[in-house]
């Protein structure tokens, strides 16, 4: 039996209690699995999110961390999820784990509908304090002239933050720069101050708080204006390499087969919530730019566009992770 044939008998349970389920819609908790561990900043979004979303609802919108595998263990539940009340809370990795992985117990495109996307989150190039580099020119100056002599940290192989180093590696030209890979952003850190890392493309979210205590130097944001915990962090393109586009973004994604009226309301209600004031200061504050302008269409653009740039970052730059 071919893998088209068994997806298509998997969704028939689900595709033919479409017309019912879609009137009685929502006829329990909806759950939003998040396939990172609690307490960080994606599964902190994500509670946001379902906070703010439960009163759409009759009953609330609960958050079910998944982790394990990376994000498959938590994504391979919603792809299998038949109940038409779960859904998956995802971010840039979703986009990499084709490229990323030989072999995966379900399609990332295939099985999945996009519903809506929240919003964005820029990358922030901290380096250490004692780096004779005090501006992104002369960061790019000294590893042109030291090639393979500094490291890097990221919070993991093929994670947004090793994504975005080599891409920006890659477009400052081809620069050398040996990569570390930690289990998260939170045990890199240390090194960064102690100067066994010289430089860490880190998720704006967690690189802020050093920057502004002072204990590591902020050379650029990744984003279209600067952010204001950091009013005094250039953007790339102020900084001096315009065209560089690296962020994490968080997704609300469906099991493929998903009627099309539940995906419809939910991304109505997702787009009310992310486009109310109060949620898009509280969003700020976590360095996420809010969005409420995407239909499931538009995200689903987004998402084989991401798809499309990242795998070839991860092609270019041999990424492969283990499993």
């Amino acid at each position: 039996m071919s893998t088209l044939t068994r997806r298509a008998l998997a969704a028939l349970p689900l595709a033919a209690a479409t017309p019912a389920m879609a009137q009685q819609w929502p006829s329990g908790p909806l759950r939003l699995v998040c396939p990172f561990a609690a307490g960080g900043p994606t599964d902190v979004a994500a509670r946001l999110v379902a906070e703010a979303l439960s009163p759409a609802f009759p009953q609330r919108v609960v958050v079910e961390n998944r982790t394990g595998a990376g994000v498959v263990v938590g994504t391979e539940a919603v792809a299998k999820a038949r109940d038409g009340h779960t859904f998956l809370y995802t971010t840039i990795a979703h986009a990499v784990l084709r490229p990323l992985f030989a072999q995966l117990p379900f399609d990332p495109v295939a099985d999945f509908m996009p519903v809506a996307l929240v919003g964005t989150v820029p990358m922030l190039l901290q380096v250490n304090n004692d780096l004779p580099a005090r501006n992104l020119a002369e960061l790019i100056a000294l590893f042109r002239a030291n090639p393979g002599r500094f490291n890097y940290g990221s919070s993991g192989m093929g994670g947004a933050v090793h994504l975005a180093t080599e891409l920006f590696l890659h477009q400052a030209g081809r620069l050398r720069v040996n990569h570390i890979p930690y289990r998260g952003s939170a045990p890199a850190t240390p090194d960064l101050l102690n100067g066994s890392l010289a430089m860490m493309l880190n998720v704006a979210s967690d690189g802020v708080a050093s920057v502004q205590r002072g204990t590591t130097r902020g050379l650029a944001i990744s984003a279209a204006r600067r952010v204001p915990q950091l009013p005094d962090v250039p953007t790339f393109e102020e900084a001096g390499l315009p065209g560089y586009e690296a962020y994490t973004w968080h997704m609300v994604l469906a099991p493929a087969g998903t009627p099309g009226e539940v995906v419809t309301r939910l991304n109505a209600a997702v787009n009310a919530v992310t486009g109310a004031d109060a949620m898009r200061r509280r969003m700020l504050d976590l360095t996420m730019e809010a969005r409420a302008d995407t239909t499931p269409e538009t995200a689903a653009a987004f998402m084989r566009a991401e798809m499309a740039k990242w795998e070839r970052v991860v092609r270019d730059a041999n990424i492969t992770v283990a499993g």
